[in-house]
């Protein structure tokens, strides 16, 4: 017996209306089957959630994911951000634009980060993620992309064992076709992280009695030799001795690129749980109390102190209690928490559950955003294979401690990155900032206390309760303890993951670690801390990388994007794009942050037109004074800072004749 469209939307709608927070679930889950949101479903929706039509309509088309008109073909994505402007992106763009405009069967849509931020720039094409696109051969790129089918499930062989990259970064490039070459020719593949030398993926590591070999960047054609020949072109040593990973002290990343993400024996035999074990041994009020100790700070952008959000958890009354990963990771040059979900699952799992148990919750969300397919993936069966293997449930380790984990998905809203417009899109609301107080750890997820921390604070704990509170702290510099997880990206030679302790500078981070630019030309600036943080000038480069020292330079660490341009950027449009990104990704909850962002686009345009440009530059300022002191929060209080670091440090470029390009 058929079942009728409306029918199946009456299912999906009951079935996901009966746990809290379903309705972009039940959203998500129509869009998939039916390829877009039927009219008739916002009706169904609206019964089964028992909210009214205009409610259901507003979270539909707050969204940007979600379409009420089928595609009419294949969509091409084409990643806007900074990172991938830096390396080319106005031009693919442009070229995405004419070749629609062409072939009316294909659909554009701009994004603003797909988190591939070091190998740009980036398009997605019907949802495979295609790396280093030039505009010059999108269109081939766009039929080779529709016309590929990905290799299968390798199954593993009885040969020698080699390591592939399942990261989506290093499936951009061709790694899938890699494993696939490899398992042929006889190997055990196992498909690990990436190590975040992103500019050698794919990257093959071949297990031998010395430890693992490294070779790369490695092409399908090329993989077979790997076995046998052990003068490779490709090679290039053990693993352990490249320079890239000597320089880094990884804590947070110790396993990504190690382990097989899936594995919850492999995670167990390199120092996984020995954190949770220590922490359920011990009473809740001591695990706070050790990751305060620890200096562990926020490392979402806010830096507020870990365990102090934990305590205020702890000691707000109520039996029912939240922990909530934020891992809507939108910034541009942004990508450790992608990295890290898709490398090694099992630390943010590890790290919940302490979260959980140190603050008496018993139930965690993870909120990705759904630009990171792989990562949704992976985390969700890890997910799985935790409460098989009683890490989860209703008695952690069989300790009578129960905590559940569910991951929920985000629909491209940037806005959701702030920490209660995460909370009310979890809830199935728009994605609309909360005024504050009360804060989210008193009121929170559903009114109960919650904590919400950013994956990479979460996924350290467990490294801080196996090893100490001490030996962390020890790492860093002034109130920057332990080690950032730095992201080099946009036009930068070498990009990709640098863990180390806070206190290098930004010089040696963009020089030394990432070999300067990709094209070759002199760094210009350097923006930190993605689309709402400072750009540097290179007379910048000695700033340390530590909370602190950015703040005191007007300039913010953030989550520790890195975004690099060369001489050719135009920064009174890079300033111009910091209003338009708002623009687009403001929730609209408060005015000068909605109308601000606007109006700031047409001033500088005025500007650059060459129009009163003193008394806009004026104006200009005016304007970011306004939203940096009204706005409700971050999205619009910070936009302010990559225009006026801009207007600092390279006035020049607002002086420009009109119509001129550097």
């Amino acid at each position: 017996m058929s079942t009728t469209p409306e029918q199946r939307i009456s299912d999906i709608a009951a079935a996901e209306a009966r746990r809290p927070g379903g309705l972009l679930p039940a959203l998500h889950a129509i869009q998939h089957e039916f390829g877009h949101i039927p009219a008739g479903a916002l009706e169904l929706l609206a019964t089964a959630f028992n909210r009214s039509l205009a409610e259901i309509h507003g979270v539909v088309t707050f969204y940007e994911d979600f379409r009420t008109e089928p595609a009419r073909g294949p969509v091409i994505e084409v990643c806007r951000a900074e990172a991938c402007q830096a390396r080319g992106g106005h031009e693919v763009a442009a070229a995405a634009a004419a070749l629609v405009a062409a072939r009316p069967e294909l659909e554009q849509r701009d994004i603003y980060c797909v988190g591939n931020c070091a190998l740009g720039p980036n398009v997605v094409v019907a949802g495979r993620l295609c790396a280093g696109v030039e505009a010059s051969r999108l269109g081939a790129v766009v039929e080779a992309a529709l016309g590929a089918s990905r290799p299968g499930v390798v199954t593993p062989a009885a040969g020698p064992t080699v390591y592939v990259p399942g990261d989506s970064a290093a499936r951009s490039v061709g790694a899938d076709e890699v494993a696939a070459t490899l398992a042929a020719a006889g190997a055990r593949v196992v498909r690990t992280g990436t190590r975040g030398m992103l500019w050698l993926e794919p990257m093959v590591e071949l297990d031998t009695p010395d430890g693992r070999i490294a070779y790369g960047p490695v092409s399908p054609t090329e993989a077979a030799a790997i076995l046998s020949d052990t003068d490779h072109p490709r090679h290039l040593g053990p693993v352990e001795n490249l320079p890239w990973l000597r320089r880094q002290q990884r804590v947070t990343f110790a396993r990504v690129g190690v382990v097989d993400p899936r594995s919850a024996a492999d995670y167990e035999r390199h120092g996984g749980l020995a954190g949770l074990r220590r922490a359920l041994a011990m009473d809740p009020e001591a695990v706070v109390a050790e990751v305060t100790a620890s200096g562990l700070r926020g490392r979402g952008g806010a830096a507020f102190p870990t365990g102090i959000k934990w305590r205020t958890v702890a000691e707000a009354p109520g039996a029912t209690k939240y922990v909530c990963a934020n891992a809507d990771e939108g910034d541009s040059g942004t990508f450790a928490d992608r990295m890290l979900m898709e490398g090694d699952p099992f630390t943010l799992i590890e790290g919940m559950v302490i979260a959980g148990y140190a603050v008496g919750a018993g139930q965690g969300y993870v909120y990705v955003r759904s630009e990171y397919p792989d990562a949704i993936a992976v985390l969700r069966d890890a997910i799985v294979i935790a409460g098989q293997q009683g890490w989860l449930g209703p008695s952690v380790l069989g300790t009578g401690f129960g905590f559940e984990l569910e991951v929920r998905v985000g629909a491209g809203a940037y806005i959701c990155g702030e920490e209660t417009a995460m909370l009310e899109s979890i809830e199935g609301n728009r994605g609309v900032v909360r005024a504050k107080p009360p804060l989210p750890a008193l009121e929170g997820l559903f009114g109960k206390p919650t904590v919400v921390n950013n994956v990479l604070s979460l996924a350290t704990v467990p490294m801080i309760l196996a090893d100490g509170a001490a030996a962390y702290a020890a790492l860093g510099v002034g109130r920057s303890r332990g080690t950032q997880v730095f992201q080099l990206a946009g036009n930068v030679a070498r990009g990709g993951i640098v863990e180390t302790a806070f206190g290098i500078t930004l010089g040696e981070l963009v020089e030394e670690l990432g070999g300067g630019t990709a094209t070759g030309r002199p760094v210009r600036a350097v923006q930190v801390g993605g689309p709402l943080g400072a750009y540097l000038p290179v007379d910048r480069f000695d700033l340390p990388m530590d909370y602190e020292a950015f703040a005191a330079a007007d300039a913010l660490v953030g989550h520790g994007g890195i975004v690099v341009f060369d001489e050719s950027v135009d920064m009174a449009r890079q300033a111009r794009f910091a209003m338009e990104f708002c623009a687009a990704e403001s929730c609209g909850k408060c005015t000068p942050c909605r109308i601000g962002s606007t109006r700031g686009v047409e001033v500088i345009d005025r500007i650059i037109a060459g129009v009163d440009r003193e008394a806009n530059l004026e104006l200009l300022e005016d304007l970011c004074e306004v939203m940096a002191d009204g706005s409700l929060c971050a999205m619009g209080g910070l936009t302010p800072m990559p225009v006026r670091s801009a207007m600092v440090h390279f006035l020049s470029d607002f002086h420009q004749p009109s119509g001129s390009a550097r």
